[in-house]
């Protein structure tokens, strides 16, 4: 029996693309595969972050998995339907938010946009009232809702477009860079809100960001995807394994000291009384600060974890 909500099996996409043939008006026609045998399955209730560089094939799948654009092979199901024969149906099943594209009504008060979703989608009366007034509150939008949507700031028609796409209760949200624009306070709010949603409606969530704090906050587990195909799909803490990534204990000492020598761990910079010392993502730090503590005199000390960005740039080094 397959319980996954979202079933992809050597899915391919390839587009036609004619170039000049030597600066002349000649042009010929080349096939570009934007995605190729790329295989995952997302559960319901995961949050999945789905992270790659400029060009990867990360829009191309979305696209195919809203069914906005049709695959030219492989076996693609969400929610049961294959997107490009059920879109309508489908539509009803998800919410969407494609980054700098909004969904709103450009010149109308957002409220009214809300108000045109609950007629398109045929949202009960009293449960749009009820999403509304949630999301609302939730989003800090209460201020905004007689404003037009031309007038509203980056962030605040960001935050307006995932009310919009959350107002029918959809099973599935796919979100591409959901905190751009935000400062520092909204970025955490929002992270927050979708975590609230995660748990409280079971909402699968999918979400495409080069914030990759955004993905270290609310996914357990990651896909990265490269040249259309996906090169990692796992948890952070496997990425961080594959990748080869360390842990850095920050050893502020009394006193200058010679490179500090414990089990397990290796000395990386030393800054008068200050030493770095790498260990490895998975092990355990207890034991390394515990012989710190015992052969040395120490004024300080902080474990600085790993960088995400940094292992991603070396899987793709390695690739």
């Amino acid at each position: 029996m397959n319980s996954a909500l979202i079933d992809v099996q050597d899915l391919e996409r390839s587009f036609a693309v004619r170039r000049k043939v030597d600066g002349r008006r000649r042009r010929s026609r080349e096939t570009v595969r934007a995605v190729h045998d790329l295989s995952f399955r997302i559960e319901p209730g995961e949050m999945v972050g789905y992270i790659g560089p400029n060009g990867a094939g990360k829009s191309t799948t979305v696209k195919m998995l809203t069914g906005i654009l049709v695959p030219t092979g492989g076996h693609l199901r969400v929610a049961g339907l294959e997107p490009q024969r059920h879109r309508v149906e489908l539509a009803r099943r998800i919410g969407v938010v494609f980054g700098q594209r909004t969904t709103l009504w450009w010149d109308l008060p957002l409220r009214d946009s809300f108000e045109l979703l609950q007629k398109m989608y045929r949202i009960p009366h009293d449960r749009f009232r009820h999403n509304l007034a949630r999301f609302v509150e939730l989003l800090d939008l209460g201020d905004q809702l007689d404003t037009p949507v031309r007038q509203l700031s980056l962030g605040q028609r960001m935050r307006g477009d995932i009310t919009a796409a959350l107002l029918h209760d959809p099973e599935i949200l796919y979100l591409d860079e959901p905190t751009i624009g935000l400062d520092v306070i909204s970025k955490g709010r929002l992270r927050e809100f979708l975590r609230a949603l995660n748990v409280e409606r079971g909402t699968t969530l999918m979400l495409t960001t080069h914030d990759l704090q955004d993905i270290e906050a609310l996914c357990d587990r990651v896909i990265v995807i490269d040249h259309g195909t996906a090169v990692f799909d796992g948890s952070l803490a496997g990425l961080h394994e594959q990748g080869g990534s360390s842990r850095t204990l920050v050893v502020d000492l009394v006193d200058v000291s010679d490179p500090i020598q414990v089990p397990g761990a290796v000395v990386r910079k030393v800054e008068g009384p200050r030493q770095w010392l790498s260990f490895p993502s998975d092990a355990s730090a207890a034991p390394i600060v515990g012989a710190v503590a015992a052969s040395y005199d120490v004024a300080d000390l902080s474990i600085q974890e790993p960088d995400i960005e940094e292992v991603i740039r070396d899987l793709y080094s390695r690739g």
